[in-house]
């Protein structure tokens, strides 16, 4: 990477030092917003158009900020914190809801639908059309979420395997499948087909929901903390592995199939994933500090940061598609401009 003319082929950038491990990314509905979350409790609404230096926020949480989404209702964001507090930022921090001694560390929303769901222990806490309710208590504490493509749907990954709660009608029962171990992360692939968790062995397990059939990904050196689907539901990826590694879903899934894989070996272990909402290309970040773009398609990659700034922790893609964000444990953000 340190090849003469290397970083003059990479693509333009506009960096901020937020000062603290940048837990969480994401852009609002138009993209002229980038909401932050801080391990010191700032919640950073960084607009994209202006190029001037962001003055620094006084902290939203009394602790640190674990998470935060674009509001599936609104403009603004939502965040949530170790404070047991969960906030709705626009020109002004809302509370929307505070649990004593719970963390708000996994949130996720549903444009379409206008629903948001919160974590909040082994509980989830869910705002739609028709009010709040809440979720549960699940066997253990919910460590991820996640909607189903067209909303109805809101998978919970636990210890033992994942619970499926059905959102309309209300008082439909939920659906649970089982596998032994804790399951750290999950998502519904787009097409709605399969449910894929990344487990504490080091592995991902994947549920085939016509008929619940279930099956094992190991071999990863580290446990699996983030997925990511290509947009057409091809590949499934996740974090821990040194290249992109995709299992092929289209057909008769991946049984008896190896995974595709390509990317730069040298890059270290990955540690944050997204997919590009619309087309074939897959974003990783290492702990090196090094970020790629792969594409499922050519299985090529190219090189957009080098290595430095300390472990990608957060990624978010632009609504566009055309802006990646990056977030470091050192405390710095970067907005990459891919048009070119």
């Amino acid at each position: 990477m340190s090849e003469p003319g290397f970083a003059e082929r990479l693509p333009p950038s506009r960096r901020v030092e937020t000062g603290a491990w940048v837990s969480g990314l994401t852009y609002d509905r138009t993209g002229r917003t980038l909401g932050v979350a801080c391990g010191d409790g700032r919640v950073w609404c960084i607009d994209t158009t202006n190029d001037s230096p962001p003055s620094p926020p006084e902290p939203a949480h009394r602790g640190v900020s674990l998470s935060i989404i674009a509001n599936p209702s609104g403009d603004s964001f939502i965040s949530g914190g170790d404070d047991g507090r969960l906030l709705r930022h626009g020109d002004a921090a809302r509370e929307l809801e505070s649990f004593k001694g719970r963390w708000f560390e996994r949130l996720a929303g549903h444009t379409k639908t206008a629903t948001l769901a919160a974590v909040a222990g082994k509980e989830i806490v869910v705002y739609g059309a028709s009010g709040r309710r809440v979720l549960g208590p699940h066997p253990s504490t919910v460590a991820d979420i996640d909607f189903s493509p067209d909303g109805s749907r809101l998978v919970a990954a636990h210890y033992g395997g994942v619970t499926i709660h059905v959102l309309k009608p209300a008082d439909a029962a939920p659906r649970s499948l089982e596998w032994k171990g804790s399951h750290v992360a999950v998502r519904y692939s787009p097409d709605a087909r399969f449910i894929a968790t990344g487990t504490q062995d080091n592995a991902l397990h994947v549920w085939r929901l016509a008929t619940g059939k279930d099956m094992q990904m190991s071999g990863y050196p580290v446990k699996v903390k983030q997925l990511a689907w290509s947009h057409d539901a091809r590949f499934l990826f996740g974090t821990a592995t040194s290249l992109f590694t995709g299992w092929p879903f289209a057909g008769k899934g991946p049984e008896g199939k190896p995974p595709i894989q390509f990317g730069d070996e040298g890059a270290g272990i990955m540690t944050a994933i997204a997919a590009h909402a619309a087309d074939s290309f897959i974003a990783a970040g290492f702990d090196t500090g090094e970020v790629q773009v792969g594409d499922s398609k050519t299985r090529r990659s190219a090189v957009i940061k080098l290595a430095g700034d300390g472990q990608v922790s957060a990624l978010a893609w632009s609504p566009g598609g055309w802006s990646l964000a990056v977030g470091t444990d050192q405390g710095v953000v970067e907005l990459i401009d891919l048009r070119r």
